[in-house]
């Protein structure tokens, strides 16, 4: 929508209209809503588009940004844009091969936003949840992440996403679950488990079969381990299935091991627990001690070797 300028300025008068930015305008005064605030910006910087998590917002993914959060646009590198309130600007050196102009709206691909805002989250597990999130919902792959990272040779934190994606690519598919993987299993030397396992359960004659996903699976050992990662889990439904599967499971002959972040961040001594129902169970390994001098496994040990003494 145009006009002359006799015009815009009657419609300006009237409050019919508003100006967000230079030559854009808006046709109601109330506030712009987050899509209007992202085509404004896209407007007034032609050739730009959507990045970070304004560019994941227009594909569905990621949390629901408010009318405030800064609208964040990429352009090509050496291309400098005047410094504006609610707008965060990103040059890249890729622009041509990352952007997808021909988009509604304009936006960078999926894996190159998901990466970027990946390498800006302020912690560790902030990291894992963006990827693994991603990658559980289909948005993409750990293999395409991967590949589209060694790209982007400049993105910070390079070595610590490479470390999240390889977990993610072996089914870990939160910062819980991750932690587990890594502190707990590798760590101290376990088995191996499977990730992600779907099984279909039936306890009762005449009962229909259900899908069920189990976090952990120690096939060999018929053991389980089903990691809660609510802060308190309280919702009364929630905690019902949870019962529920651990009975089946019993029934089934598996040992269910339910773990929270309390047990996981206490991690050498639930890698003791584990391994010693592994052990019950046909283990013939036994945990290893983690680099913590104060490790659990490693006590345990020397509280061994002093009763054997």
């Amino acid at each position: 929508m145009g006009g002359t300028p006799a015009f815009i300025e009657r419609q300006l008068r009237r409050r019919e209209w508003v100006r967000v930015h230079p030559g854009v305008f808006l046709d109601h005064t109330g506030p712009p809503s987050r899509t209007q605030r992202e085509w404004a910006a896209l407007v007034r910087h032609p050739g730009s588009v959507l990045a970070g998590r304004s560019s994941l917002r227009a594909d569905g993914i990621g949390a629901e940004l408010t009318r405030r959060d800064a609208v964040e646009l990429a352009v090509p590198h050496g291309r400098h844009l005047a410094r504006e309130p609610g707008l965060e600007v990103v040059q890249l050196r890729d622009f041509d091969r990352v952007a997808r102009p021909d988009a509604t709206p304009p936006r960078l691909r999926v894996e190159t936003a998901l990466l970027m805002v990946a390498a800006a989250a302020g912690s560790e597990d902030a990291v894992v949840a963006v990827l693994a999130d991603a990658v559980r919902t289909g948005a993409t792959t750990a293999t395409r992440l991967t590949v589209v990272l060694a790209g982007l040779r400049r993105l910070p934190r390079r070595a610590l996403l490479l470390e999240v994606l390889a977990d993610v690519g072996a089914g870990a598919e939160s910062p819980l679950e991750r932690r587990y993987l890594r502190d707990v299993e590798r760590a101290h030397g376990l088995p191996r488990g499977e990730r992600q396992v779907r099984e279909v359960v039936r306890v009762v004659a005449g009962e229909p079969v259900r899908l069920v996903l189990r976090d952990v699976r120690y096939r060999p050992h018929t053991t389980l381990v089903e990691l809660d990662g609510q802060l308190g889990h309280a919702a009364a439904a929630d905690r019902w299935a949870d019962l529920t599967r651990d009975l089946e499971a019993a029934v089934n002959g598996d040992a269910s091991l339910r773990a929270g972040w309390q047990q996981v961040l206490s991690r050498c001594r639930l890698a003791v627990l584990v391994g010693r129902v592994l052990q019950s169970r046909g283990w013939t390994g036994r945990p290893t001690p983690c680099a913590s001098v104060d490790c659990d496994v490693r006590l345990t040990g020397l509280e061994r070797r002093a009763e054997c003494a």
